[in-house]
């Protein structure tokens, strides 16, 4: 089965709001195998939304609206599946009784316009709503093809939604399933190349029709690699795509530091945490960023001792202590600075690693021959790394702290 998720609301398609309803809904139904072709969002308008319904009938085995099911003159949904079913809108009695029930249970008197609420096209089902006074609407629509879409119109309240979507829905659809199935997605976190580098490593596996499919996303700078598999059960599913996430590992080796909802900064707090360490860093440019993740992801862990955000030369200078003068020497944003940067942190907080980053130098976005420095202290040495600000700006400050990070995760692996 394939499904399609519409929003509605004039605060979405203005912008106003961000419609997180639809990822949901789309998670959702993937958990019980049905796969999302189609989101679509429409406004407040009656012709547009029955248009929008028309065509995901047209398209799809399973419709799931969300909101225009409220009291208000710009609550349309139900106008609009009235149309769409050529049927006209009839009241519930019941559902009118409960409404009015909710209304006195907190001593207020029903308006007249909450009315509208127990209103549906006739011959169609109503999905309870324990939690308010918007029901939702259940249609079986034909489709041109001559098959049949099910359509579920549930509130736009994610409170709502989700109890209706999970004690109506989901059971509904299951039941459409002759054989059921179930969709899982396994996601592997990788950094240190870039999107085409590694779909050029992986050229099989990216292959459209393969089975399991792996598609490849990049955010802020860390590459994943998602694995998605249907089957009968969660075990046929990981079972299935564990042999592709092991040509994964295997093939990209160190570019891979985990999955899921891991970060660099997880990772690296638990090799500390595997080697018995501990880290300090310094930053200018980054926004406090390492220090931010670190700090997250370390929570309780000794092993972070914590990090210091630089935003002038003043400060710059005072934290390289008895070396302050490679500044004038060299400028700010030198190899020299940033050596020393992770050198004078490591001796001053005791820690066994530290990285230092920045600063970025001024006017140097897209010029590789005006770089930025970070740098990595160890009981052994200092080694530095350069990089340059290429690309977006909105992109700098991710990438130059996960730069960072992960040349202490590649150290403490062993594969620096």
């Amino acid at each position: 089965m394939i499904a399609e998720v519409i929003s509605i609301g004039d605060e979405l398609t203005s912008g106003q709001r961000l419609d997180t309803n639809s990822q949901w809904l789309s998670e959702r139904l993937g958990d019980l195998g049905v796969r999302v072709m189609y989101h679509s969002t429409v406004a407040d308008d009656l012709d547009a939304d029955v248009e929008v319904f028309l065509a995901a009938i047209a398209r799809s085995d399973v419709v799931v609206s969300t909101g225009g099911l409220g009291p208000t003159a710009d609550d349309l949904t139900r106008d609009a599946l009235a149309q769409v079913a050529g049927r006209p809108l009839v009241l519930d009695e019941p559902t009118l009784d409960y409404i009015r029930g909710l209304f006195a249970r907190f001593k207020r008197d029903m308006p007249e316009r909450n009315r509208v609420q127990a209103m549906f096209p006739e011959g169609t089902r109503i999905i309870p709503n324990a939690n308010g006074t918007a029901p939702g609407i259940w249609l079986d629509a034909p489709r041109p093809d001559g098959g049949t879409c099910h359509v579920f119109a549930l509130p736009g309240v994610p409170a709502e939604m989700f109890e209706m979507f999970h004690q109506t829905v989901a059971p509904a659809v299951l039941s459409y399933s002759e054989v059921p199935r179930i969709i899982r997605h396994r996601r592997i976190k990788c950094f240190g190349a870039g999107e085409s580098h590694v779909e050029q490593m992986l050229p099989d596996l990216i292959r459209r029709g393969r089975r399991p499919t792996v598609g490849i996303t990049v955010s802020s700078a860390t590459i994943t690699l998602r694995i998605t598999c249907d089957g009968a059960t969660p075990e046929e599913c990981h079972a299935a795509m564990e042999p592709t996430a092991a040509t994964i590992r295997d093939t990209l080796g160190s570019l891979v530091f985990g999955e899921e909802d891991d970060e660099l900064e997880d990772a690296v707090v638990a090799l500390l945490e595997q080697t018995g360490s501990s880290l300090a860093t310094i930053e200018y440019g980054t926004a406090g960023a390492l220090a931010t993740w670190l700090s997250r992801a370390a929570g309780d862990s000794p092993h972070y001792l914590g990090g210091q955000v630089l935003h002038s030369t003043a400060m710059l200078e005072r934290s390289l202590g008895d070396q302050a003068a490679l500044v004038k020497e060299h400028g700010t944003s030198s190899r020299e600075v940033a050596e020393a940067l992770a050198a004078h942190c490591r001796q001053t907080t005791g820690a066994d690693y530290a990285l230092a980053v920045g600063p970025f130098p001024a006017e140097g976005a897209n010029n590789p021959d005006l770089p930025y420095y970070f740098s990595l202290a160890t009981p052994e040495k200092v080694t530095v790394k350069a990089s340059t600000l290429y690309g977006h700006s909105s992109i700098w400050t991710p990438r130059a702290a996960k730069a960072a990070l992960n040349l202490l995760r590649l150290h403490l692996l062993g594969a620096a």
